[in-house]
């Protein structure tokens, strides 16, 4: 909402409640004419010119542009004819009172930005923000959501080196107490949420872009049970409705909005998970991309993330947990070995380098070979010979038997 557009007219709570699961259910998620009626005019009142008004009212009520759409082209005042005859059609076809009654029966709440339990993380999205949300399972999101929570997504073609990735980036995050969101999907999403709940300490949230009285996609149905059981789902599509490629990618704002980080684990060059990126780079949210092979086309697209928009190489959970506001910071990672070696100056570097590795040889031949004097020779063998690294005997000096 730009500073010159006046805000909305307060309205009823109960009021504003039923006109945002009206809007969820005669309008797409993605719907650009509808999320901007709703953020000019507020629930109540846009949902009354959709009941009302001609497309010319329509239009001019909305300042008289509409927001660009390439799924749907022309000018303001056709668009608003077609986005008044399609609202108007699902809403002669919804019962509310018998949608209220199945969601009730089915344990499904629906959650609006009156209700505690609406993340404030969900304000980012500003005008795109879902009118409510479809949430089913024994998790509150706003706690959920409220620290240490990270999107991990990906490709639903992955491989088994994603697959492995993805689990343990998920079950490491919830071990720390955290909460994983990702879309439930198969594959990377999949490995995710496993990952997540291996771990008893941690949480997972998976957000569908379908509605929640069918569990998609099916051959994950026991998966999102025990998410669902455990934890938390979530949509912002009402029971009924069933999940298609607009509703996939409009859901992966939600994704990126609900975690203070995303981490792309495995995606090909136009994976539809490289959106989430994108959208999470436009909120402000951290991104990291885990490398994959330079030979796998499965890890393009993680590479692309990379070059192209700045996303952090991910290649450990501790690298995950750093990208996390108040995270530890991630150190030198578990493939960094650090030994006695690491702790000599140059000048006794040299020195040790000096030493044959099988034969010893005199201080005045070492002092010669570096040009180095041989006070400063026998001073540097002299720490050496502390460290364990070399011996001397006499004159000569020879490398350790222990050492490296």
């Amino acid at each position: 909402m730009t500073p010159s557009t006046p805000a909305p007219a307060p309205a009823d709570d109960a009021a504003d409640r039923l006109a945002r699961i009206t809007w969820s259910l005669i309008a797409e998620p993605s719907d650009p004419v509808a999320l901007l009626a709703r953020s000019l005019l507020g629930p109540v009142e846009a949902l009354a010119l959709a009941r009302e008004a001609t497309e010319t009212e329509l239009t001019t009520r909305l300042g008289g542009e509409l927001p660009a759409d390439t799924a749907e082209p022309g000018a303001p005042h056709q668009r608003s004819r077609r986005a008044l005859a399609r609202w108007r059609t699902r809403w002669a076809e919804v019962d509310l009172d018998a949608v209220l009654e199945d969601a009730e029966r089915r344990r499904i709440r629906i959650l609006t930005p009156a209700d505690p339990e609406w993340p404030a993380s969900l304000g980012d999205l500003q005008e795109t923000s879902p009118h409510c949300l479809w949430a089913q399972g024994p998790g509150r999101l706003d706690e959920l959501v409220a620290s240490r929570c990270a999107a991990i997504v990906g490709s639903r073609a992955s491989t088994p080196y994603g697959e492995d990735a993805a689990t343990g980036f998920g079950a490491e995050l919830a071990a720390r107490g955290g909460t994983v969101v990702s879309g439930g999907a198969y594959g990377i999403d999949a490995a995710a949420h496993r990952g997540a709940l291996a771990a008893p300490e941690g949480a997972t949230i998976a957000v569908l872009a379908g509605g929640l009285d069918r569990l998609y996609p099916r051959g994950n149905t026991e998966l999102l049970e025990r998410i669902r059981d455990r934890h938390l789902v979530l949509s912002e599509a009402p029971p009924g409705t069933a999940p298609t490629r607009w509703r996939f990618l409009a859901r992966n704002r939600l994704i990126a909005a609900l975690g203070q980080a995303v981490l792309v684990v495995e995606a090909s060059w136009r994976s539809g998970a490289l959106s989430t990126a994108r959208l999470a780079d436009q909120l402000s949210r951290p991104v990291g991309a885990v490398p994959g092979p330079i030979t796998s086309a499965a890890s393009a697209g993680c590479h692309r993330v990379i070059r192209e928009r700045g996303a952090v190489l991910v290649t450990e959970p501790s690298e995950l947990l750093d990208l996390l506001p108040g995270g530890p910071a991630a150190g030198d990672g578990r493939f960094a070995v650090q030994d006695e070696l690491d702790l000599l100056s140059p000048s006794d570097r040299r020195v040790l380098d000096a030493v044959p590795p099988r034969s010893s040889l005199a201080l005045s031949r070492i002092a010669g070979e570096i040009g180095f004097e041989p006070a400063e020779v026998d001073a540097a063998l002299a720490r050496l010979s502390l460290l364990g690294l070399v011996e001397t005997v006499g004159d000569r000096a020879r490398r350790a038997r222990t050492s490296r």
